[in-house]
């Protein structure tokens, strides 16, 4: 893939299964592969799984990682490229989507983390930073029965935050 030798995070994803091992051999210039037995199935590709790396290998060489990904889906063939931090941080569509979230932290301040993986038209999540250590400590204690004397006793004797 270009870009590899300087860029840790020259990398996309895909597989070459069964169901869209046609689309992979042709986007990858082997039509040939489709119909020969040496390549037509997954038993018959493992004695030719690394000659079918280094010719994925090939395809890949002048390209980068986004332009490999855009030819693969034109084939129809599930694929992603492999993001860094740094990308993952700036990628609008992450943002978008709420996958990475920006949150605001008492004293931490403002920083990235990851959203809620899962996303329903009636369930939005907020999603904001973490508490302090200890800043719901009288809360919790007043709603397990705790009165206000008890609870500054358990902070004098350093029980609790």
């Amino acid at each position: 893939m270009q870009g590899w030798e300087t860029d840790p995070n020259a990398y996309i994803y895909f597989t070459i299964q069964e169901q869209n091992w046609k689309r992979t051999a042709e986007a990858i210039g082997h039509p040939e592969w489709v119909e020969d037995p040496e390549y037509n199935t997954a038993r018959a590709r493992q004695s030719h799984i690394f000659e079918i790396f280094e010719e994925i290998e090939k395809w890949l060489a002048d390209k980068t990682k986004y332009e490999a990904v855009d030819i693969l889906r034109k084939w129809e063939v599930p694929c992603a490229p492999v993001l860094s931090m740094k990308e993952l941080a700036v990628d609008p569509d992450m943002r978008a989507s709420g996958t990475i979230v920006e949150v605001e932290q008492k004293e931490r301040g403002t920083y990235l983390t990851v959203g809620s993986p899962v996303k329903f038209s009636a369930f939005q999540p907020e999603i904001i930073g973490a508490p302090l250590l200890g800043e719901h400590t009288d809360e919790v204690l007043a709603d397990l029965g705790y009165d206000a004397d008890e609870i500054r006793k358990l902070h004098e004797g350093n029980v609790v935050v």
